[in-house]
């Protein structure tokens, strides 16, 4: 009985180690074409930083290339009218609830690239209001929070 006991004290203590540790994890899944290395990825130029701030029209879900896996993105209404496509990142990565909603007045940090013949915005970073933000590429050199590992993300999260 007691060696039962122990076997089941100790399966417990290792779920309660090894669960969190698996959870926290940076999702490997639904990742496919937004890699560091990727033709995608590719696109985004530093040297054409540029920003953006308007009213969200709509969240969309894009496929920015053939055989990339979902992302999310949204349309801006710009300060002068104009309806631009803003790829903001890998839906694996921001999940369902990553902050922002139709209607919301925001700034966007960011990339243009012309993909599949059109031209859209290619998010790094993006503000709303005094205390939101939402950061999915580092600004100096292009690097997407999806790719790094669980220490440079809290690294840059603690940052913010």
């Amino acid at each position: 009985m007691a060696i039962r006991s122990s076997v089941l004290f100790l399966v417990i203590m290792l779920t309660m180690f090894l669960v969190p540790a698996f959870s926290s994890a940076a999702p490997t899944e639904g990742l496919k074409g937004w890699e560091v290395g990727g033709q995608y990825n590719s696109l985004y130029h530093v040297s054409e930083l540029d920003r953006l701030k308007g009213d969200v029209k709509k969240i969309i879900e894009v496929v920015p290339m053939e055989g990339m896996d979902q992302g999310i993105g949204l349309i801006l209404k710009d300060g002068d009218g104009e309806k631009v496509t803003v790829h903001i990142g890998p839906k694996a990565f921001l999940g369902k609830n990553f902050g922002l909603k139709r209607g919301d007045r925001v700034k966007i940090r960011g990339a243009w690239a012309e993909i599949n013949g059109e031209d859209v915005f290619m998010a790094a970073k993006i503000k709303k209001g005094d205390y939101f933000s939402l950061k999915v590429r580092l600004t100096k050199n292009g690097k997407p929070f999806w790719s790094m590992s669980q220490d440079e993300l809290a690294k840059e999260r603690a940052a913010e």
